[in-house]
């Protein structure tokens, strides 16, 4: 399928007005929103957890919460960035996408929850390291089945919802404009970076690779959100199971 560009403003035949050359300038975010989006993010985020360390919460408690911060700080990065410059959330991809679209990323998403295993036990080869700093995540949701519920709710919907916006509404459609390789594989870089070196990484990779795809390929935020959920939908339920929270 064709690529559908994220700012596809055509014009009608006629040379463009002097006030519409400067608004298509803006019709897509560029590094302005880059730069206070992951800013923002940095300070609420990761200001937030190290608050959230030095407050003795119960762990389950303290588990709910991280599980949800990375939206609420996403959430808000991304709202920073978006009243910049730029008023309208079409330009950053949330817009209408087909049926179709939805499905084939369900599809995806199985695919890249495959390929986020591999890239693990890849990593883990590799680097010896088996350290999963998601661990407190898993703390989430052993207060039992509400708990459960809850924390796979905030990390397979909540929180991939913020990332998208963030990641893939301003990163990704900031670089496309310097063509599809700096847009997927760019934003890629930038999503796992964010995520830090360690077990996560590989995963970041992988789902940073797919949703961006998805992305470039619908101009939609949506999709890549359907792929986001399939793709972290299991984390909690199988780190529980297995004992590692």
């Amino acid at each position: 399928m064709p690529r559908v560009s994220s700012n596809h403003l055509r014009e009608s035949g006629k040379p463009p007005s002097a006030s519409s050359a400067r608004s298509s300038k803006t019709s897509r975010p560029g590094w302005p929103e880059i730069i206070v989006g992951l800013v923002v993010y940095l300070i609420v985020g990761f200001g937030g957890v190290s608050l959230f360390k030095q407050l003795g919460l119960d762990p389950v408690v303290h588990g709910l919460i991280l599980a949800a911060w990375t939206g609420v700080a996403t959430l808000i990065a991304f709202t920073a960035a978006a009243r910049l410059r730029i008023r309208s959330l079409s330009a950053f991809g949330v817009r209408r996408t087909s049926s179709r679209w939805l499905l084939t990323s369900v599809g995806v998403g199985l695919v890249a929850l495959v390929l986020k295993g591999l890239a693990i036990m890849t990593w883990i080869q590799i680097t010896g390291d088996t350290d999963n700093v998601q661990d407190v995540y898993a703390e989430g949701g052993r207060g039992g089945l509400l708990s459960l519920v809850l924390s796979t709710v905030l990390i397979s919907v909540f929180s991939p919802f913020g990332e998208e916006l963030l990641y893939r509404g301003i990163v990704t459609n900031a670089l496309l404009r310097y063509g599809s390789f700096a847009g997927v594989v760019g934003s890629t870089v930038i999503f796992a970076l964010m995520h830090g070196i360690n077990i996560v990484f590989p995963a970041a990779i992988v789902a940073g690779l797919a949703t961006a795809e998805v992305f470039r390929r619908s101009g939609s935020i949506w999709p890549g959100l359907v792929v986001h959920i399939v793709f972290n939908l299991p984390t909690i339920p199988i780190m529980v199971l297995v004992g590692t929270g």
